[in-house]
């Protein structure tokens, strides 16, 4: 493959894109760019494109952290400088991978070289290359947890640390932060959404003009990578030079008392949290002012500002999808383009009206027990008026804090908010021999493998004689992700008197609860003749809820058949992830249709399932005054508990599932 990188200025179309990030290296205080979009729009080649444009740096020599040789950090590990020369260099970009360890990141000390010989001995991270460049991040929202701290941590404070039993190291760490994602595969945490300056929406050209455009750029690219990127060289130079007068303009720009108000008015209208999207939209505003080579930023550089700024700011669960009323921005925006009034500010609340408030009184209560429900029989739902038609579809309640749901033991899995786990993160609970490079020392266990064996060789000083063989490493527990595999039964039994709504209420609830604890989430349903994959594990929430809400109900009611496809999928999983430990959520009144044959065939897959240690638990959706009880029969067949949909909410009935492991369970698992 070509080292040689696909100009920038080739790119057709996603203008907002382009300009979101040219306003970031233009000025990198706005705080970067989030791209979120569906695959193979060449957001990573336009993110890649970009690092050419970006002017040189002057670096200290042979400083390994990109020392400013007008600016040394006093804190550099390969400090203190005398600066009587400089390099100049490119500006990095540096890309992050999704699987990446934390040494790789902040960088590493040989602890034992450290205790040993006394030597601190260090290797910089991605950080430390990324300092004065790009850190660019591709499906972002997959990281790790631990991970998005140590982002968090260094985009905060401008700083990386590394510490590892009292020998420490710290450095700058300042970078342009682009990160890319597809929305199908997951959402971001809140804390890493917010430190994205800025996000762009894109999507795959629907003209055919330029998408065939666009594949003839690419296979002349592909064919003569060097004659094809000398084709733009002209127009690359006079952008990159174009970014250069830009920041060199910036100081000047001057952002008006009015355009401030107009700045803060919109972030107030659209009840924004915190005052970092005021602090962002008036950086970008004063950015695009410089751009288009002015020294007073206008109306139109904040209602573009807003546009970039927002939409990632206003989200307020996993379902929301981002966006902005433009109405109301252009109303607000009018309301406060003139002279600051002389009365005063106005309490009266926000400037040009938010967002109308969810209609309340719709959603409809839990099951109320009352008639027995209609036969499991094809159909067997409310009779729908005018004839044969599609299944009914029933609106999903309002979504509540649910219990927590726990898969009992200790796992190794990817670092999440759910099940107890051997992480990096957490609190020490033993030590033992390094399984590999040492980093996370283990102290009083080092001091006290190695204190029997002082006599013996030859200690002399008040200094340990160490060896390999007496270090000790950390073994810490924290919380990891699972698989939580929700198999819901929409056949006609559900259907009846507003079960499916509150059925779907806490579907919805326990969903909102996984993306929380970024957990990986799959969903089976079975009516009718069978049982269908509706979701393949993915970590997306906001999928299984588009899934979940357009769920028909009606039909007969093949238990075992979802048992048994909820086992070949976990099957597979187990596969791919072996580390991933899955939960089974059983949404179901229990019924089976068919009699006790169908009965019998429903306990035996539940056997199946439980023989494999599973932990499950069953959303006993059943109501009405004659209860069968058939799904606290199911739960304890698959070896977990049963929970009414009243049991489920957090402020019901305390500690119901916590403690609970299956009956098969080793209960003294680690």
């Amino acid at each position: 493959m070509s080292d040689v990188r696909y100009p920038f200025t080739a790119i057709v179309g996603m203008a907002d894109l382009r300009l979101g990030l040219l306003l970031n290296a233009v000025s990198p205080a706005v705080g970067g760019v989030l791209v979120r979009g569906e695959k193979g729009t060449a957001k990573s080649t336009m993110v890649r494109a970009l690092a050419g444009l970006l002017p040189s740096i002057a670096t200290v020599p042979g400083c390994r952290f990109a020392c400013d040789p007008a600016s040394t950090d006093p804190q550099c590990p390969d400090g203190p400088h005398e600066v009587s020369a400089q390099d100049d260099r490119p500006a990095y970009l540096v890309e992050l991978p999704v699987g990446v360890s934390e040494d790789r990141i902040v960088g590493s000390l040989d602890l034992e070289r450290a205790l040993a010989e006394g030597v601190k001995a260090y290797e910089p991270g991605l950080l430390a290359k990324a300092h004065r460049g790009v850190l660019y991040i591709d499906e972002v929202n997959l990281l790790q947890d631990h991970v998005v701290d140590l982002l968090l941590d260094a985009a905060a404070m401008g700083r990386s640390y590394v510490e590892r039993e009292g020998v420490s190291v710290r450095h700058a760490a300042r970078f342009l932060l682009v990160g890319t994602m597809n929305p199908e595969e997951g959402e971001l945490r809140p804390q890493l959404l917010d430190r994205f300056g800025l996000t762009v929406e894109i999507a795959a050209t629907r003209d055919p003009a330029e998408r065939a455009e666009v594949v003839r750029r690419r296979l002349a690219y592909d064919a003569d990578p060097d004659g094809f990127a000398a084709r733009f060289a002209a127009e690359e130079q006079e952008l990159a030079e174009r970014i250069t007068t830009a920041r060199e303009l910036l100081p000047q720009v001057e952002l008006s008392d009015v355009a401030l108000r107009q700045i803060t008015a919109v972030c107030a209208a659209f009840e924004v949290d915190g005052l970092r999207a005021d602090i962002v939209m008036a950086r970008t505003a004063v950015a695009l002012a410089a751009w288009n080579g002015r020294t007073e930023v206008l109306e139109e550089d904040v209602r573009k500002a807003a546009q970039l700024a927002l939409p990632h700011r206003r989200r307020r669960n996993p379902f929301d999808a981002p966006g902005l009323d433009e109405e109301q921005l252009d109303r607000t925006l009018d309301e406060h383009s003139g002279e600051d009034p002389s009365d005063g500010p106005d309490d009266d609340g926000p400037n040009g009206g938010g967002a109308p408030e969810p209609s309340g009184g719709d959603t409809p209560d839990a099951p109320d027990g009352s008639a027995a429900d209609p036969s499991d029989e094809p159909g067997g739902t409310v009779p729908q008026q005018g004839g044969p038609a599609k299944a009914p579809v029933a609106a999903a309640g309002e979504p509540y804090r649910t219990k927590l749901f726990k898969v009992p033991g200790t796992g190794k899995g990817a670092q999440g908010r759910r099940s107890p786990a051997e992480t990096d993160g957490g609190h020490t609970i033993r030590a033992r021999q390094p399984q590999g490079h040492l980093t996370r020392l283990h102290l009083s266990a080092t001091l006290q493998a190695a204190a029997p064996h002082q006599v013996a060789r030859g200690r002399d000083s008040r200094a340990l004689v160490l060896r390999r063989d007496d270090f000790r490493e950390q073994v810490r527990q924290g919380r990891e992700s699972n698989l939580v595999l929700f198999l819901v039964d929409a056949s006609g039994s559900m259907a009846a008197r507003q079960r499916m709504t509150a059925a779907k209420g806490a579907v919805m609830s326990l969903l909102m609860d996984a993306y929380q604890r970024r957990d990986k989430i799959g969903m089976i349903t079975f009516r009718g003749s069978g049982a269908e994959l509706a979701l393949p594990p993915t970590s997306s929430v906001e999928v299984g809820a588009a899934r979940l809400e357009q769920l028909p109900t009606g039909g007969r009611t093949p238990l075992a058949a979802g048992l048994l496809r909820a086992h070949e999928v976990l099957r597979v999983e187990r596969m791919r992830d072996p580390h991933r430990r899955p939960l089974l959520v059983v949404v179901t009144d229990g019924r089976a249709t068919g009699g006790r044959d169908a009965l019998e065939r429903a306990g035996q897959a539940a056997g199946l399932l439980a023989g494999q240690g599973l932990a499950s638990v069953v959303l006993d959706c059943e109501a009405g005054p004659v209860r069968l009880g058939l799904a606290r029969t199911l739960a304890a067949q698959l070896g977990g508990p049963a929970v009414t949909l009243d049991e489920l909410r957090a402020e019901g009935v305390a500690a119901l599932v916590h403690a609970h492991r299956p009956a098969h369970a080793n209960r003294k698992a680690a």
